[in-house]
């Protein structure tokens, strides 16, 4: 007995310190070779300080591009899918991490059989139910419950690498969300200055058009006068029609930037007309805009940061694979209580146990095991 504690606890303590190992690469995130100062821009006198990103459309000072922006965050169905993503990743690397605890499961039963007279070769006597002539005992009843634990020991850090993947896959998914955001916040304050430029041209348009009409009115009058040339006044209905010409098309110009705000704000066409309909002035850039470095361009696309977390998943996957060329060890143990009759199921005589460590290590897989390595590698 004490040797096989011996040799039990000395398998655990053995596989517990190899659990500090993982196989496969470490990510390293890549080194990019930028400049630390832009010397064009230091020339020409250009304003480098870090830019204030975070909220870019406040400059405008236009309090309705403000509250377009706040209901599309709150509102836009493809920032919604992304969050959801977020979500779903997150409870991913749960799944993930959960392989690393041990698992106890829990049964109980109920079975009740009779065996058959014939499997002991007893003569027939006729009228028993219960038992054989023999004093064989056909018909019984059996108790069960107990527990059932099982515990795989990330020896080769199959696990821990899989974590690191799933770590990595939740920060890209969320770089993935600021870059719907950014796309969805440009697209909004992009239709909203068009929206707005429609209406100032159609302003210019149809004042051009009184302009005109009063201008070929007094051709007409000169004409009338001998004063002027039917060509003078086929010219001025000339310039009066195209600029009416213009019309229609500013005003599907207008319509259509505010059906897509419509759409981004996750809300049916026409939603926002008469919120939007009034002119009001164009939007005006401050006087002086931060720009920033070109490096930390690469530093705040939040698509980049996506692919290079990506890659860091991509890598730890590598090594996840890489764990199943090796053994996996377990402890797996089962505590319970049997017994054919109700009354002594809960006495110490109907327990029963077992524990004990196990170890598979794959033999042969038709090269599975290698091709998922090259995929992951790849």
């Amino acid at each position: 007995m004490k040797l096989r504690q011996l040799s039990l606890n000395s398998v655990t303590a053995m596989a517990l310190a190899l659990a500090g190992c993982s196989v496969g690469p470490d990510y390293k995130e890549p080194a990019l070779a930028v400049p630390a100062a832009w010397t064009e821009a230091q020339q020409k006198g250009v304003d480098t300080r870090p830019a204030e990103l975070a909220r870019w459309w406040a400059a405008f000072e236009d309090p309705t591009l403000d509250s377009l922006v706040d209901r599309a965050v709150r509102s836009n169905l493809d920032l919604r899918v992304a969050e959801a993503r977020i979500r779903e990743a997150r409870a991913s690397r749960a799944v993930v991490a959960s392989g690393a605890w041990p698992t106890v499961d829990t049964s109980g039963s109920y079975t009740r059989s009779r065996s058959s007279e014939n499997a002991f070769n007893i003569p027939s006597q006729g009228g028993g139910t219960g038992g054989g002539a023999s004093g064989i005992k056909l018909e019984r009843s059996l108790f069960n419950a107990g527990f059932d634990a099982n515990w795989e020991i990330d020896v080769f850090g199959g696990v821990r690498r899989s974590v690191e993947a799933a770590d990595a896959i939740i920060e890209a998914t969320e770089y993935s969300r600021r870059d719907i955001l950014v796309s969805l916040l440009g697209d909004v304050a992009r239709n909203y200055i068009d929206l707005r430029g429609a209406q100032r041209r159609l302003a210019l348009a149809r004042a051009n058009l009184k302009t005109q009409q009063d201008s070929l009115d007094l051709t007409r009058v000169r004409f009338d006068a001998g004063l002027a040339s039917d060509l003078d006044v086929a010219r001025a209905e000339a310039q009066l029609n195209t600029t009416a010409s213009q019309v229609p098309t500013l005003e599907s110009l207008m319509k259509q930037a505010a059906y897509s705000l419509d759409l981004l704000l996750g809300l049916s066409p026409g939603a926002l007309w008469k919120e939007l309909e009034n002119e009001v002035a164009i939007p005006n850039l401050p006087a002086e805009v931060v720009v920033g470095l070109p490096s930390d361009l690469l530093r705040r696309r939040p698509d980049i940061r996506s692919a290079e977390r990506q890659l860091a998943a991509a890598t730890a996957q590598v090594g996840s694979a890489i764990a199943d060329l090796f053994p996996r060890f377990s402890l797996i143990g089962t505590f319970g209580l049997q017994s054919i009759s109700a009354s002594d199921w809960f006495t110490g005589r109907s327990r029963y146990w077992s524990i004990g460590p196990t170890l598979s290590w794959p033999i042969f897989d038709a090269g599975r095991i290698r091709a998922n390595i090259e995929i992951r590698n790849a």
